[in-house]
Formats: structure tokens, C-alpha cells, sequence
């Protein structure tokens, strides 16, 4: 078999899993984002690892800060995804004390900052091409298409593109191109986007001039007090502007779905999406999404129960009504109990004649008889406020009421 013709050069792929999530409040409180389930059976950081599986990319780092334990006992090694090897593979890089100066301590400030902590051991390895991804978005990228698009045009910087609506550009880095695919210019989450094209957060860099700009912008930056802050924040803010204004970025547009499921409206929303048949990542001839798979028996659904355009997880027991919702492992819904436009994670117990609507239910969490968690919001654009999110490990008692918007950290009793 003839192997991929980027097989020539050394490439590092770094995958950025260290941010705290804040955004999704409760459902990241005692795990990093990149853990969080999806689908069911799997977790958000299985579609950049399968990413760079089918790419063939033997060296591979995963960047990781923030409830660092969550996601290194899930990742094994990086057996599922045939990287455990002895010579690169899977390599998990944690903040380190007394590593050099006060820049290098510690954690990250953003993303580019991330990767200018690294730039030594960038170095050290010594490869051509560096392919940066978040762990955060719901994707099947052919990383082996862009990297070919990379070479073919001597780019320095290749940026990674979806084209979204204008409500979700507001919430991305918008990337304007000419026909030739060279960007022009960009915008951090701008109030009025110029076009609806974004950055996905995969971007292919000359390893040189990365940590050559990396290098110099840390020396021109320096407005922060804090010596451990290199001041580079994220992409937008300073390391993506230069590489544009160096001429060598392109835009390459993904073909398929992406969608950054940072938000619990933009969580929710991609599960609403997978039901409807518009998720096709699952589908990506000869690149399956790779997972940790957990042993056990199918789901078991019972005779009064009725499942409506759903997802059962293994191992769980509906008796109940489940429509357009998503359950994980090991989930008990009883008789006469309705989960509707939910995402419930594992090991989430619905008893007898509760009714949950529009709510994202983290693992081990009980609802009580008769409660009433959210609304139902079936229509148009889900906002912030419409869904409830309920920490893992609550307990809801018989007869509450949660309205929608509510907030459970974790181990809550209500």
C-alpha cells in the first residue's frame, strides 16, 4: 500500500483539551470539557483523536490543564485509537513547575499561549508541519486532505473552515477569504459578522514559523502585570492576525458537519441535530469515530414504554416516554415518567411521573417522583436560558420544580 504522501514529513499533531469550560457552568465543574459525552457512548475528544488516527500521525500531544484525571484515565494510553506505541503515540502534556522561566509555569492563558508553554519541546521533536485542534467540536476532518492542501500551496498557516449562520458566527472567529483561499483578514466573535465562514479551530502551521512568530509576538506583547502570562491569549487575539499578515494563511472549507458544542444551547442543539439526521460524522466512509467503547448488554424497552426519535445508551431500562432525547449508559427512565428534547448522561435515574423537558442531566443524578424539570422549547433557536443543566450526582426530589434556565451544581439536593 502506497502510504500518505505527508508520511514524508514529520507531523505533530497538538490537541488542545486544557480549558476550564466555563461556559458550559455545571456540566464542567468536575471534568474537562473534551470528556464530556456525546451521543450516548461518546466523548468529545474521540473526533480529534480519530481524526489524527485516520491521518496517520504518529506523533500526537494532548494538551491538558484543567481536571487533567477526567479525561487521562478515559484516554488509556491512547489504546483506542492504536496510539499507545513506544515511539510516539499518545503524549499527554500537563503545566509543570520549575520548568524554566515564570511564561513556562503553569497554566495556559489561551490557546496560543498553550502553545508557545510547548514551543521547547516543539523544537525538540523537530517536525515539518504542526496540526493544532481543540477538543471541543463535534467533526470528522480529513486531516490527510489538509494537510495535502498545506503542501500543495507552501502555505505557513492553513486554516480549517465551516460555514455557519450568522447568529453562530458571532460566537467564532470569522475568516475572510479571496478565490484564491488566501485569508485576508479575520474577527474574534464580532458583533456584526462580515460572512458566515469560521475557523474550526484546525490549523496546520509551518512548525518553524510558528515558533519563530510565537517567539517574537512574546516579545512584542507585553502589556499584562503578570510574569506568568505571556499575554498571546487565544488565536484571534494575536498569532493568527500575524501569520495573515505574513501572506501564506489559506482557508480550506470543511466538507460536513462541524459545530462548536461549547454552550449548552449549542450542545443541545448538535443532539437535536444528530435525531434530525444532520450529524454526518458517524458516517464518514473509512473513518469511523474511534471511542472507548464500555462493555455490556443493548438496552432494554419495555412494553408500555414509547421511544420516539431517540438515542438508548447501553444497559439502560425505558418504561417510560422518550421523545427526541438522547440517554447514555445504564439510564432507568419508569413507567409513566417523560423525558423529552433532553440530554441525559449516565446512570441518570427518571423515577415514576416525572416530566423533563429542554434540560441536560449530568451522570448519577436521581429525579424524584412526580418532579417537573424544565419546559419543553421544540421551536426556533434555543437560548441560554432554556434549558436546564443539572450537575452530576443531584438529586431531585418527588413533586420539585426546576423552571427553565435553572442551574444544579453538582451533588445538589432540591
Amino acid at each position: 500500500m502506497t502510504p500518505p504522501a505527508h508520511s514524508r514529513e514529520r507531523v505533530l499533531a497538538i490537541l488542545q483539551a486544557g480549558g476550564a469550560g466555563s461556559r458550559l457552568d455545571v456540566l464542567t465543574r468536575e471534568r474537562a470539557k473534551p470528556a464530556l459525552p456525546f451521543g450516548a457512548t461518546f466523548r468529545l475528544v474521540d473526533f480529534a483523536l480519530s481524526a489524527v488516527a485516520h491521518a496517520a500521525i504518529d506523533d500526537v500531544w494532548v494538551s491538558v490543564q484543567y481536571q487533567a484525571g477526567s479525561l487521562a484515565k478515559y484516554l488509556a494510553g491512547g489504546r483506542p485509537w492504536d496510539l499507545d506505541r513506544t515511539h510516539g503515540g499518545l503524549r499527554l502534556m500537563v503545566p509543570e513547575q520549575g520548568s524554566g522561566s515564570a511564561d513556562q509555569d503553569g497554566f495556559a492563558r489561551g490557546n496560543a499561549d498553550g502553545l508557545y508553554r510547548l514551543r521547547d519541546a516543539i523544537c525538540e521533536l523537530a517536525p515539518e508541519v504542526v496540526v493544532v485542534m481543540s477538543c471541543d467540536s463535534v467533526m470528522a476532518p480529513d486531516l490527510h486532505a489538509l494537510l495535502a492542501a498545506h503542501r500543495e500551496r507552501s502555505a505557513e498557516c492553513t486554516v480549517l473552515t465551516a460555514e455557519v449562520g450568522p447568529q453562530e458566527a458571532r460566537h467564532n472567529i470569522v475568516v475572510e477569504a479571496g478565490p484564491d483561499g488566501r485569508v485576508t483578514s479575520l474577527a474574534a466573535k464580532p458583533d456584526q459578522p462580515a460572512c458566515n465562514q469560521v475557523a474550526t479551530e484546525v490549523t496546520c502551521y509551518d512548525a518553524r514559523v510558528l515558533v519563530t512568530e510565537l517567539e517574537q509576538l512574546r516579545r512584542e506583547v507585553d502589556v499584562c502585570e503578570d510574569d506568568a502570562d505571556t499575554c498571546l491569549g487565544d488565536f484571534g487575539d494575536h498569532l493568527l492576525p500575524r501569520m495573515i499578515d505574513r501572506g501564506r494563511t489559506h482557508a480550506v472549507p470543511l466538507s460536513g458537519y462541524w459545530k462548536d458544542v461549547g454552550r449548552p444551547e449549542a450542545y443541545l442543539q448538535a443532539h437535536r441535530d444528530l435525531l434530525r439526521g444532520r450529524v454526518d460524522v458517524f458516517s464518514e466512509s473509512g473513518r469511523p469515530v474511534l471511542s472507548r467503547i464500555e462493555p455490556g448488554p443493548p438496552a432494554l424497552i419495555g412494553e408500555d414504554a414509547r421511544v420516539q426519535r431517540s438515542m438508548i445508551g447501553p444497559q439502560s431500562v425505558v418504561r417510560g416516554t422518550v421523545r427526541d432525547s438522547v440517554l447514555g449508559p445504564r439510564v432507568v427512565v419508569e413507567s409513566g415518567a417523560v423525558v423529552e428534547d433532553c440530554v441525559l448522561l449516565e446512570d441518570v435515574t427518571v423515577r415514576a411521573g416525572a416530566r423533563l423537558g429542554s434540560s441536560v442531566i449530568d451522570a448519577g443524578t436521581v429525579i424524584g417522583r412526580g418532579a417537573r424539570v424544565g419546559s419543553l422549547h421544540s421551536a426556533g433557536p434555543l437560548g441560554p436560558h432554556a434549558i436546564v443543566l443539572v450537575g452530576r450526582d443531584s438529586v431531585i426530589g418527588a413533586g420539585t420544580s426546576l423552571a427553565s434556565g435553572a442551574r444544579l451544581e453538582p451533588g445538589t439536593s432540591a
